[in-house]
């Protein structure tokens, strides 16, 4: 006979199960070491401003934004899911939006992709707007000649397709490295957790939070010239088209996710 508890069925989040392990997500902390292709680029400040709730500001530099690359592998803190490859890598596509509260810079993400499922649920319950798309980007190569060295003249490429259709593109040639981080990588994120209307009467406000994050890691950043495309999602997506391009970044990153913080 089985044994049951008074409790029912739980989990950190569904499916819910009698043991709870059958979660899709397992609860924070969750590590992350990644390797990202960057473009710093501007926005028409006025659209910009469009993306940004009320107790958001666009800062001191309105219209600054970034294209975001990256390939990703995870773990909750037992590191359970790393000889499981196929569960803990993948890839994802930021669009970035630099903004204060109360004086305070972040960088609002206002669009989202991501390859795989659990990222994707994971980024809902952050508040981050992520979609399902495939992403690509130039892995550096060692050895051989089927890829770019993390040295001058390295040529690094990133994509982004929706529904069979390119949506982003973009090019980083690498100079040389730089000491500091690009600025919207090095900011605290702000998102908006949403909670659809579904049992009429009740309505849920949207929770402005930000993310607690630990450990953080840089490689040595390469930076250069860069280029960036966006070739169309929706109409609002084409609003945060690039009006100049700034430089670009390749590095590697790593972080601990702990939880979130309401603001």
């Amino acid at each position: 006979m089985r044994p049951t508890t008074a409790a029912g069925p739980h989990g950190y989040s569904l499916p819910l199960s009698p043991s709870g392990t059958a979660s899709m997500l397992t609860p924070p902390p969750w590590h992350f070491s990644g390797n990202v292709v960057m473009v710093d680029y501007r926005v028409d400040p006025a659209e910009a401003g469009r993306f940004l709730p009320p107790e958001l500001t666009p800062g001191p530099d309105p219209g600054a934004a970034a294209a975001v690359f990256a390939e990703w592998q995870w773990c909750s803190a037992s590191g359970a899911e790393l000889p499981d490859p196929g569960r803990t890598q993948f890839t994802e596509f930021l669009v970035l939006l630099a903004c204060t509260h109360r004086d305070r810079p972040m960088a609002r993400c206002c669009y989202a992709w991501v390859d795989s499922a659990v990222p994707l649920v994971r980024g809902w319950v952050q508040g981050m707007p992520k979609q399902f798309g495939e992403i690509h980007q130039t892995r550096p190569a060692a050895v051989g000649r089927a890829g770019p060295r993390l040295a001058g003249g390295g040529r690094f490429h990133g994509t982004v397709s929706v529904h069979g259709r390119r949506v982003a593109e973009a090019a980083v040639t690498l100079e040389g490295r730089v000491d500091e981080p690009p600025a919207l990588h090095a900011v605290p994120l702000v998102h908006s957790r949403v909670f659809p209307d579904w049992v009429a009467g009740v309505s849920h406000p949207a929770q402005l939070v930000t993310s607690e994050v630990t450990d953080v890691e840089f490689s040595d950043i390469w930076a250069g010239r860069a280029d960036l495309r966006f070739l169309g999602a929706d109409d609002d997506f084409g609003l945060l088209a690039p009006v100049e391009v700034g430089r670009g970044y390749v590095f590697s990153y790593a972080e601990t996710l702990c939880g979130g913080t309401l603001l």
